[in-house]
């Protein structure tokens, strides 16, 4: 059984980039690899063919690996929403929620649940590679972990532990997770590495130098800052440095960023188009009025976002949108509320209770405990579709009866303002699909390059796994899974 598990010396210090990219690289070795991440905390899921949840990044890995997802590959997955609660995923489905007083004694006991999914992966492949979660320096969230060294010890799986110097603070930062960490929990880390590292690394020799010195633990190289991540979806935070204005000669899409926001990783097919823009409109923005379209995202928390949306005024802007002609486009969360009203009779979110949409489409929507996940395919707007559904409740109306795409199988999705300028539809992942995103942009005046989504992720990785080579000594990491500890 040959596994390693890369754990970081913070968030966000890009260890699932980097899983992704060792997925690729020993893939391209001709190893068979496949990806593990034991408890993500994310409200972008991906759909695995048996119809479970889980995070998009192990999605991504898993394509990195050539491997099909699967609802081991993640095994607990906690998707925030009010009230301080997360929904509990566990091997893909709705096992209830969570609270942040009850977290730490609930999560103990799914450690064999999780164990169970690690053996199974490693039955099937050469080698798993395991992602951490946050980091082992919070040593506060230790009693009763499972994400990080609580699997590693129980599995005996090595440990690398990921710096990122762009944040600044590397050596301090590697140096006091050794400081820490309780003997046990660090003799499981067995090296290091640096990862965005802009400029000549010779640079750093020093400073790589004196980890080593300060940590007792060796290096494995230092990582350079990868363009290619750009083109990867997005997990944990969305990407605000992207201007609030069109460029000239490119039409706008806007879309707002909800507390709650879930799956914004739809929008990234659009940020390949040479001729649009993406604005991501924070907090305290209005929507611009040169926006051509505006697309309301998904959300785990429909009624609160919705609050959300009117404190800000952006349902102001959205309906002076409409009626100057412009186009708004619902997604998941986002198309319950372009509807008359959103019902919570069972609670599922917070208070029982009925809010009011935006209305722009006649359709009304209750959220039901039962959850739909599964992946779909259909034709909308005259154009093939694929994607998948992860939502709760059920959405009628008139406006329904003009769906906006019908699924195989006959079945309805969506729905239709009579002018065909306001869309609402449950299926995420759909500007994947190069016709239907061509077809949707006709409608704002812009032209599609017609790019591939999954083909320009797939080069993006294939990029990312051949830097790594270049600059990790990727045999040590291999021989270090197969050593164990």
């Amino acid at each position: 059984m040959a596994g390693l598990m890369l754990q970081g010396t913070g968030s966000d210090v890009g260890k699932s980039v980097l899983v992704a990219g060792l997925c690729r690289a020993f893939a391209n070795r001709g190893l068979s690899v496949l990806p593990f991440k034991p408890q993500n905390m994310s409200n972008n899921a991906a759909v695995t063919p048996e119809g479970g949840e889980i995070g998009r990044a192990q999605a991504l890995q898993a394509l990195a690996a050539r491997a099909t997802p699967h609802t081991d590959m993640n095994p607990v997955l906690l998707k925030p929403q009010a009230d301080r609660t997360s929904q509990l995923i566990v091997h893909g489905q709705v096992r209830g929620t969570l609270g942040a007083a009850n977290f730490r004694e609930a999560r103990r006991p799914l450690l064999p649940e999780v164990m169970a999914s690690y053996r199974r992966l490693a039955a099937r492949c050469d080698l798993v590679l395991v992602e951490g979660a946050g980091s082992p320096a919070e040593i506060n969230l230790r009693q009763g972990d499972i994400a990080n060294m609580g699997f590693a010890r129980e599995g005996g799986v090595p440990v690398v532990l990921v710096g990122d110097i762009d944040r600044g603070g590397v050596i301090a930062a590697i140096a006091g997770t050794r400081a820490v960490l309780e003997p046990e929990d660090a003799a499981m880390i067995r090296g290091f590495l640096i990862n965005k590292f802009r400029g000549d690394p010779a640079l750093f020799a020093d400073g790589y130098a004196a980890i080593e010195r300060l940590s007792g633990w060796r290096g494995y190289g230092v990582v350079p800052w990868l363009p290619a991540t750009v083109r990867l979806p997005s997990e944990d935070a969305v990407v605000l440095e992207r201007g609030l204005g069109a460029t000239p000669g490119r039409t706008l899409v806007a879309c707002p960023i909800l507390p709650r926001i879930a799956n914004f990783d739809d929008l990234d097919p659009l940020r390949l188009e040479p001729e649009v823009d993406v604005a991501m409109i924070p907090p305290g923005t209005p929507i611009p009025a040169e926006a051509a379209l505006v697309i309301l995202p998904g959300s785990k928390a429909t009624l609160a976002d919705m609050a959300f949306l009117r404190e800000q005024g952006w349902d102001i802007d959205i309906l002076a949108h409409r009626r100057q002609g412009g186009m708004v486009m619902g997604l998941c969360g986002g198309f319950q509320m372009l509807g008359r009203t959103i019902a919570d009779p069972h609670g599922i979110e917070g208070p029982a209770g009925t809010v009011a949409g935006l209305g722009l489409l006649d359709v009304e929507t209750e959220l039901r405990p039962e959850k739909t996940v599964r992946p779909v395919r259909g034709r909308a707007l005259e154009q093939d579709m694929q994607g998948y559904e992860i939502h709760l409740g059920s959405t009628r109306g008139p406006d329904a009866d003009r769906p906006f795409a019908r699924l195989d199988g006959g079945e309805a999705d969506g729905a239709l303002s009579a002018d065909g300028r306001v869309i609402g539809t449950y299926c995420h992942g759909l500007f994947g699909s190069t016709g239907l995103r061509r077809a949707l942009l006709e409608k704002i005046g812009a032209r599609s390059a017609g790019r591939n989504h999954t083909a320009a992720v797939d080069a993006a990785l294939d990029e990312i796994a051949m830097a790594l080579e270049r600059h990790l000594d990727v045999d040590g990491l291999l021989a270090l899974a197969r050593e164990g500890v």
